[in-house]
């Protein structure tokens, strides 16, 4: 793209510099010939074109966002006026001898600003305009990357939890339940129901208030603790301000079955499962390490998933921190200000 650019310019600036080249001659007669009212042209339009570019990608690199697309062009606009005044000067002074004479004309001084100024513009609106497109064109890539991602994340979900062992233990203990505890089978049948209810309701959202997001995981973390009794313990810690704000859909169910596939579970060794929020704005999952001696055949792709999600939203990264006793992850909670300003189908960081 940036090769593409320069060809464009460094043949642009001829052309252009041919077709000023007729102005200057006609408003000026100190130019001894048409080839001097070219190369002079010439050395305008180059150095204009130039530093016009290095103001656009300068700006970019500064305010590379569409929702400060109105603050970029007006400071692309004064930028751009006061350059083109100061080398008019500097240039005028080293191309004309009669420039001394020529500046207490103001009103002939004036009069080739304005033609400069349009000529920049002109060059403006076709940067601005492939500027916008070519980010209008990444976030829609950006956008379909991120439903791709959001689809292959429920697939996840539905086939960890559609598995024969997954049916297989949650029958078992549905029928267990049946027998000794009427109540509480009707309690583990209702949160079954919600975990898939909550699964399929987020197929068309790229963002879920954490609020939501816990209220699923509590349903969760209902049935493992009725599947696993007395041997897991949850602690749910999230300040109130915390819970308005957003995370991707289903990401602490992700996070709470890679820590029950990966550990094990017993009355003598207990698993502790800490949810807490940080003022860094940041959700950590964090467990005991307690390994597995024979691991459930893991796809790898749980944690790659929720990290490539958080990639594409814009967000900063999640931290993955093992110790020698525990295991935690950090992912960034969202505040969404106006009109779900995260979200890269808006493009927006």
């Amino acid at each position: 793209m940036r090769l593409k650019e320069k060809t464009i310019r460094w043949i642009g600036i001829p052309i252009v510099a041919f077709v000023s080249s007729y102005f200057i001659e006609g408003h000026d007669l100190a130019y001894s010939s048409p080839l001097h009212a070219y190369l002079v042209s010439l050395i305008y339009t180059a150095v204009y074109w130039n530093g016009a570019v290095f103001i656009f990608f300068k700006l970019r690199k500064v305010f590379p966002h569409i929702p400060q697309t109105g603050k970029r062009l007006i400071l692309t606009l004064l930028s751009l006026t006061l350059f083109i005044s100061i080398s008019s000067v500097i240039m005028k002074s080293l191309l004309e001898p009669n420039f001394q004479q020529e500046i207490l004309s103001w009103k002939d001084y004036f009069q080739s600003m304005p033609f400069s100024f349009v000529i920049s513009l002109i060059i403006g609106t076709f940067y601005e305009a492939s500027y916008y497109f070519q980010n209008w064109k990444q976030s829609f890539v950006q956008n379909q990357q991120l439903k791709s991602e959001h689809l292959r994340s429920q697939f996840e979900v539905l086939q960890n939890q559609m598995s024969p062992h997954f049916l297989f233990n949650s029958l078992n203990t549905l029928t267990t339940l049946i027998a000794e505890n009427q109540e509480m089978a009707i309690e583990f049948t209702q949160n079954l129901s919600e975990v898939y209810r909550y699964i399929l309701k987020q197929k068309d959202r790229e963002l879920v208030s954490l609020q939501e997001e816990l209220d699923f995981a509590q349903s969760y973390l209902s049935l493992l603790e009725i599947r696993y009794p007395n041997s897991l313990t949850v602690k749910v810690e999230i300040d109130e301000k915390s819970k308005s704000y957003f995370i991707p859909p289903l990401t602490l169910q992700m996070l709470i079955e890679n820590a029950i596939k990966h550990n094990s579970l017993s009355k003598m060794k207990p698993l502790l499962l800490e949810i807490y929020s940080q003022s860094s704005g940041t959700l950590v999952i964090k467990n005991n390490l307690q390994p597995k001696k024979t691991l459930e055949r893991s796809t790898q792709t749980g944690l790659e998933n929720i990290r490539k999600r958080y990639e594409l939203l814009g967000c900063d990264p999640i931290d993955i921190i093992q110790t020698a006793h525990n295991f935690m992850v950090a992912v960034p909670i969202i505040e969404i200000k106006e009109e779900r300003e995260s979200i890269p189908s808006i493009l927006t960081a």
